[in-house]
């Protein structure tokens, strides 16, 4: 059986929105399956939170109750990897990163839906409705991969070029480039990335 992806959610939970300290709490149990909650009551269960202030490349507050419904995406995520051939969960933290699973998000320079697709790199890659999701993913997964090898499979390049733009790295001599929203983002991404790989380990 294939199993929808291992994941500890990083998440940000807004005051009031859930229980009294305003907290998810996360497991996946041994079938793959995601469960949340903001009254845990099973010993596997685990928090992971963002800074209060923090926000969504999207320029957006986190909102748990779209976090705690990421798991629909799963399908989606799952084959736009394997079409790309890049990793499930670097994905995913692209996606946590860039608009904390709202399909919706638009930001102040016109970046749309989940993975945050500016509308030349979405006709570029064939998304002819960056909205929708499965087009989204798929058309940011085969934008990732076409960084990553681009830039010689260094991950840290290709996170930088997909915030800053690949004629950015390029510039900065296959540096990331000295912004502060980049030099933010490619760690920022790169946490949630490896919470996610070593939940896929334990589980």
């Amino acid at each position: 059986m294939r199993r929808a992806g291992w994941l500890l959610w990083t998440v940000l939970v807004v005051p009031g929105v859930a229980g009294a300290h305003g907290r998810i709490y996360s497991y996946v149990d041994g079938a793959g399956v995601r469960h949340f909650t903001d009254v845990p009551d099973d010993s596997r269960y685990r928090l992971f939170h963002l800074h209060p202030g923090d926000r969504t490349e999207s320029g957006q507050a986190y909102d748990p109750r779209l976090l705690a419904r990421a798991s629909r995406y799963d399908p989606i995520i799952e084959r736009a990897a394997a079409s790309a051939q890049v990793a499930p969960a670097l994905l995913r933290a692209v996606i946590v990163v860039e608009s904390g699973f709202n399909s919706r998000a638009v930001s102040r320079t016109g970046a749309i839906g989940l993975m945050q697709l500016m509308p030349a790199t979405a006709q570029r890659f064939g998304v002819t409705d960056p909205y929708d999701p499965r087009q989204n993913v798929h058309g940011g997964a085969h934008y990732l991969k076409y960084l990553m090898d681009r830039f010689g499979q260094n991950l840290r390049l290709a996170l930088a070029a997909y915030n800053a733009g690949e004629d950015a790295v390029a510039r900065n001599g296959g540096h990331i480039p000295p912004y502060e929203e980049t030099q933010a983002y490619v760690p920022k991404v790169l946490r949630i990335y490896r919470i996610l790989l070593a939940q896929a380990r334990a589980s």
